[in-house]
């Protein structure tokens, strides 16, 4: 995933980062090029000969071990609202629904510093070695979701014993808020004969992240590199395991005898996880920034709860399907009874979404006017509820009928029906998209120069005189007091939201003064975007009784002071069926999946 060689010639880097950009068209824009290391990630192994360890996880977890996993749904671009992750401008946005034109070879000729000229796609694998999944509780409420490795230990390098059977480990990447939920879980699943071996790995291994790249090809020697299961713009992780990079760290340790009388002996920093992190850290400095709490900004603007954020919830709720974390045609697992009812019989009432929550003297931007204005259509004389009662091209005369009596005539109402593509009832946004709104919004862009009446080079144009350059200054004057504005604005509100937005919070609706959702995390940092439990009627994605509507006022929590909620879909969501809140299968493909469901 890295140059392999310091005399790497410039244009391939630009080659590289031209393909990875033009691959990201099957799944959004990517996310600003850096590297995290997870400090608050564990690591737990599962360890058995032969299939005893996929026998004995496959009972437990959601998706099917013996199966290749499914690749993350594909994106079409021209559907969606989405913007690049750099809006300089309010008018950069788009008219035609809050799109920005993405310049893919700029970005690629800044990243490698050579052509931008597009040659090749990426290609962006997805196999057995890492895949996402969740665990359960007996009664189908979720323990915690989390990042299944697979890998094959070599155990017999000597060659002395070519009979003996393979040992095949699974190291579960897990969120440090239920880790020891987990492994307590895994313990006593754990039958006293069963040849499987559990151990908690957490201060031996470590895993990071990498952004801005579709390309987890040539991992160096003791990394696994593969792109994150559940959607390519979470980034490609990446799970330190090799002896050799501790043991190199240790001969550099005892080669380095001088003494600093500045730094104290701390063997907790000893560890080999630390030395995995440094590792790392020096390996990616050459090619990439470090861009530490990356990672949660982005799965929060992405709408992934993971951790302690879904537990006790069920796996429906949480969108977990749509995150390649749940298979519905494998055999049993402790669990499923709740799991395949909610898919094959219930309705999904709830789920969770990103929620951006803005002051409501704020100004709608577009993507949502949009979704207002298509939602509205739906709905009888919306027509009239958009224009004002004004006639439009192609809208019939109102029709007139009797009571059956022959008395006072009334109007019958009239409901458009939409035809052809129909846009998504609220804005599709990738992470990058959402992120550069909450940036309009809150002031935190770089505003474009005034225009000069010098040219390139600085030297005076022609003509241009001083009340030029003092219309000039006014101006920036003027944008430069906005910007201020909206950046103190911003900053009141996130203290705000920070402080009402708790995990467990109501989120109210002032109409009727009913609770519509529930805070899921904090919002992420900068941000504020919140992760909800939201009613998925008040969003117009069920049924036909509500509609969300883009003047709407809202309380949180305990507070008193109105706000206004904008949520979105996340890129990876498909098409909401309104009848069920689950995904809308087409005919062909029910058909498929009933004839696989006839097979077993």
């Amino acid at each position: 995933f890295i140059p392999t060689s310091t005399n790497r010639p410039p244009t391939m880097a630009a080659k590289a980062a031209a393909a990875a950009a033009a691959a990201a068209s099957k799944y959004g824009p990517l996310w600003g090029r850096g590297y995290e290391t997870f400090l608050h990630r564990r690591i737990l192994s599962v360890t058995g000969t032969s299939d005893h360890a996929t026998t004995y996880l496959q009972g437990l977890v959601t998706s099917d071990l013996t199966s290749e996993p499914r690749a993350p749904r594909e994106e079409s671009m021209e559907n969606v609202h989405t913007l690049s992750g750099v809006v300089n401008d309010a008018d950069d946005i788009d008219d035609g629904g809050g799109s920005v034109e993405i310049s893919y070879g700029d970005a690629a000729a800044e990243g490698g510093g050579g052509e931008g000229q597009i040659e090749e796609e990426v290609p962006v694998r997805f196999t057995s070695k890492m895949r996402s999944t969740c665990f359960l509780d007996h009664r189908g409420r979720i323990l915690t979701d989390a990042i299944l490795w697979k890998r094959t230990l070599n155990t017999n390098t000597d060659g002395s014993d070519t009979t003996q059977k393979e040992t095949t480990e699974y190291l579960i990447d897990v969120p440090e808020t239920t880790a020891d939920l987990l492994y307590a879980h895994l313990k006593q699943h754990k039958l006293r004969r069963s040849k499987i071996k559990l151990a908690d790995k957490s201060e031996e291994l470590s895993v990071h992240a990498v952004y801005g790249t579709l390309n987890a090809e040539g991992a160096p020697p003791g990394y696994l590199a593969a792109m994150d299961p559940r959607h390519p713009s979470l980034g490609m992780r990446i799970l330190s395991v090799g002896k050799e990079i501790v043991d190199a760290d240790n001969k550099d340790d005892a080669a380095d005898t001088t003494p600093n009388a500045n730094e104290a002996v701390n063997e907790d920093t000893n560890t080999d996880r630390n030395k995995r992190n440094v590792h790392f850290e020096n390996l990616m400095n050459k090619h990439f920034s470090p861009t530490p709490g990356t990672y949660t900004v982005l799965r929060t603007l992405a709408g992934i709860a993971e951790g302690s954020e879904i537990t006790s919830r069920t796996a429906l709720e949480t969108n977990q399907e749509f995150l390649n974390a749940i298979s519905f045609t494998k055999g049993c697992y402790l669990g499923q009874e709740l799991t395949a009812r909610s898919q094959f019989t219930g309705v999904v009432r709830k789920r969770i979404v990103p929620v951006m929550i803005v002051d409501t003297e704020v100004e709608v931007p577009r993507p949502w006017v949009m979704a207002s204005m298509i939602q509205d259509l739906g709905e009888e004389d919306g027509v009239e509820k958009i224009f004002g009662g004004m006639k439009t091209v192609g809208e019939e005369e109102e029709k007139k009928e009797s009571d059956g009596d022959g008395g006072e005539e009334k109007k019958k109402k009239s409901k458009v029906e939409l035809k052809g593509y129909i846009p998504p009832p609220l804005p599709k946004l990738s992470a990058a998209g959402a992120g550069s709104i909450v940036s309009m919004i809150m002031g935190s862009v770089n505003m474009q120069e005034p225009s000069s009446s010098k040219d390139e080079e600085g030297n005076p144009q022609e003509g241009a005189g001083e009340e030029n350059d003092s219309n000039a200054k006014e101006e920036e004057m003027k944008r430069m007091e906005e910007l201020k504005r909206l950046q103190q604005s911003g900053q009141q509100l996130q203290s705000e939201i920070i402080e009402l937005a708790i995990p467990g919070s109501s989120i109210i609706d002032k109409k009727d003064g009913k609770t519509i959702g529930k805070i899921v995390s904090a919002p992420a940092p900068g941000t504020t975007v919140v992760l909800a439990q939201m009613r998925l009627d008040r969003l117009g994605l069920l049924g036909n009784a509500q509609k969300w509507n883009r003047t709407n006022r809202i309380m949180i929590g305990d507070g008193t002071k109105e706000y206004r909620y904008l949520p979105y879909l996340p890129l990876w969501w498909p098409e909401i069926d309104g009848a069920t809140g689950k995904e809308k299968i087409v005919e062909e493909k029910k058909e498929e999946e009933e004839e696989e469901l006839d097979e077993l």
